[in-house]
C-alpha cells in the first residue's frame, strides 16, 4: 500500500511547527480522497482551500463509522471492530495498511516505556479475546510476541497460572507490564493481591457491566493498595485510532508527537476551546492517514498543555463503549 509523500517520516516529528504542517496536508489530502469525509465537509460548506490553520479543520463525529466505511482506500488489509454492548451497533475501522498501525504502536510504546524487549507482558483481556476483532487485543499481541520473553502472554481469566508467573518475575526482577481491562484487574486483585515491585499495572478502561463503575481515583485506589504500587497507568485508545496515549499516574494522559488533542465547545462543535476548559474530545491522529485523522469523540476531557489532557467522561445519551473510560 502506498503512501503519500508528506507522509513517510510521521513518525519522527520534532516540533509543533512540523505538525501543523502535516496535519494541514493530511487534512487536504483526506478532503479527497475520504468520500463520507467529503461530503460531511460538503454539508458544512468548507473546502480544503479554506482551511490554513489545523483550529479550523472540522472533525468527523466518531458515530460516521457506525454507519459508514470511512476510508481513503479501495482495499483494506484489516477491520478492527469495536466491542459495543449487547444490541449496540459496532463501530468498524477499516484499515488499508496495518504496518501504519504496527508502526504506530510500537513507536509510542517506545517513547514513553523504552524498548519492547525489555518488558515480560502478561495481558488481561478476556473479553476483548472472545469477541475478536480489537485493536487492543492486536496491538497486545504483536508487542508480546516483539518482548521475546516465554511468560509473555495473554492470560484470560487463568489466575492462578498469572499469580504463579508474576512470583516469578519479581524473584528474577525482571520488568514487567501487566496490561488489563478494568474489570479484570479488580477480580485478580481481589483474588491474589500481591507486591508488584517491578512491574507497571496499566488499566485500559472497561467494566463492560461486569462489575459497578468506579471514577478513576477509587480504581485507581484499589489497585495501588492490592499491588502496593504508587502509580496506575492508563491506555487511552479506540477502535476509529491507530494511535494512543498513555498516562502514567493521576489520568494525566500524554500523546505522541503525531496525535494531538483539541477540545471542542459541548454546545458549538466547531468552537474550539482553550487550555483548562473542560469540553469535548477531538483527536488529531495522523497515523489514520487512510481513514480520516480528525475524530471527535463522544469522550469528555480537559487540555492541560500542548501534549497533555485528561479524560472526565462521557457525552449523556452516548453510547457506552466496550472500552468505556471511567466517569470521574
Amino acid at each position: 500500500m502506498s503512501l503519500p509523500a508528506f507522509f513517510q517520516d510521521v513518525f519522527s516529528l520534532q516540533s509543533k511547527k512540523d505538525f501543523e504542517e502535516k496535519a494541514l496536508k493530511a487534512f487536504a489530502y483526506q478532503s479527497e480522497k475520504c468520500n463520507i469525509y467529503k461530503k460531511y465537509l460538503e454539508l458544512l460548506g468548507i473546502t480544503a482551500k479554506s482551511i490554513t490553520k489545523t483550529e479550523h479543520i472540522p472533525f468527523l463525529p466518531i458515530e460516521f463509522f457506525k454507519s459508514s466505511m470511512v476510508l481513503c482506500e479501495e482495499k483494506t488489509d484489516i477491520v478492527f471492530t469495536s466491542s459495543g454492548t449487547t444490541g449496540s451497533v459496532e463501530s468498524k475501522h477499516f484499515v488499508a495498511d496495518v504496518s501504519v498501525y504496527e508502526k504506530s504502536f510500537r513507536t509510542c510504546f517506545e517513547l514513553f516505556y523504552g524498548p519492547v524487549s525489555d518488558y515480560c507482558i502478561v495481558a488481561l483481556l478476556p473479553s476483548y479475546l472472545q469477541k475478536g476483532g480489537s485493536s487492543l487485543v492486536y496491538m497486545a499481541d504483536k508487542l508480546i510476541k516483539e518482548s521475546n520473553h516465554r511468560n509473555s502472554g495473554f492470560y484470560k481469566e487463568n489466575f492462578a497460572e498469572l499469580k504463579s508467573v508474576l512470583h516469578e518475575l519479581q524473584n528474577t526482577n525482571q520488568k514487567t507490564l501487566l496490561l488489563g481491562v478494568t474489570y479484570a484487574l479488580l477480580d485478580f486483585a481481589e483474588e491474589y493481591s500481591m507486591p508488584l515491585k517491578n512491574t507497571i499495572v496499566m488499566e485500559t478502561g472497561g467494566m463492560k457491566g461486569k462489575r459497578k463503575e468506579l471514577t478513576r481515583e477509587e480504581l485507581h485506589t484499589q489497585l495501588k493498595k492490592a499491588f502496593a504500587v504508587e502509580n496506575i497507568h492508563s491506555e487511552y485508545g479506540m477502535t476509529e485510532l491507530l494511535s494512543q496515549a498513555y498516562s502514567k499516574g493521576d489520568g494525566v494522559f500524554s500523546t505522541p508527537p503525531w496525535m494531538n488533542v483539541v477540545i471542542r465547545d459541548v454546545n458549538d462543535p466547531l468552537s474550539i476551546l482553550e487550555n483548562n476548559y473542560s469540553g469535548g474530545l477531538n483527536i488529531i491522529d495522523l497515523a489514520n492517514i487512510h481513514s480520516c485523522s480528525f475524530i471527535a469523540t463522544q469522550d469528555l476531557g480537559k487540555k492541560l498543555d500542548d501534549n497533555t489532557f485528561e479524560v472526565l467522561g462521557r457525552f449523556d445519551n452516548s453510547d457506552i463503549r466496550g472500552c468505556n473510560l471511567l466517569v470521574e
